[in-house]
């Protein structure tokens, strides 16, 4: 993809995302791939209002491209998915509401944090895996999400959010959509008793 259709993508999915309320105030940031690096959102500017020309761009070496627009701060997390996942095309990473509120559980298992409760959750999201604390932007959070990411491009960041990686822009943005609804479902749930889909049902979904 070119740096210049990147940029239309992410603004065009960024409006998406906004407008289902899944990022408040200025919470937020996308990326797509490049052959040599990425674009990605820029630092303290909300997702709904964003232009082409305001997008930043990273190279293979995590250098940002001129000095501004400035880059996200957490451009880190998408360099390292980028790294570890070349099936990984198009980042998204979210503070939207039931997912943030999921990832602060502390009775939550830290392979597969939300079960699979309903049949496209379990579609579209294999697994879930929990990415230790550390301050949005450190370093440090990027080696965390580095080491899990070679079990799942989809990971929850503790007390933060969703990081969400797929082949295309489109389908991370669904994902992260999907999600936030699953972890809206289980969360309603509270402590009444659920019903699971069964490894079985599962596996049949993902063969259809």
């Amino acid at each position: 993809m070119t740096t210049e259709a990147a940029r239309d993508e992410i603004v065009r999915w960024c409006r998406y995302l906004s407008a289902r309320s899944l990022s408040p105030g200025t919470s937020g940031n996308v990326s797509v791939r490049l052959a040599e690096g990425f674009v990605c959102t820029p630092t303290g500017l909300g997702l709904d209002g964003l232009e082409p020309k305001e997008l930043a761009v990273i190279d293979a070496s995590g250098n940002p491209v001129g000095e501004r627009p400035r880059p996200t701060k957490e451009w880190r997390l998408h360099l390292a998915l980028y790294e570890v996942r070349p099936d990984v095309e198009a980042v998204v990473h979210l503070h939207s509401t039931f997912a943030v509120a999921a990832s602060c559980r502390s009775d939550v298992s830290e392979d597969d944090v939300i079960p699979p409760l309903t049949s496209y959750y379990a579609m579209h999201v294999d697994r879930l895996p929990l990415v230790r604390w550390h301050p949005p932007g450190d370093p440090a959070l990027a080696r965390a999400l580095r080491e899990r990411a070679p079990e799942s491009a989809t990971l929850l960041l503790a007390n933060h959010g969703p990081v969400v990686g797929a082949a295309s822009l489109e389908r991370a943005a669904y994902i992260a959509e999907e999600i936030e609804e699953a972890a809206r479902i289980w969360l309603s749930l509270g402590n009444f008793p659920r019903r699971l889909l069964s490894a079985d049902q599962i596996s049949r979904l993902r063969r259809h």
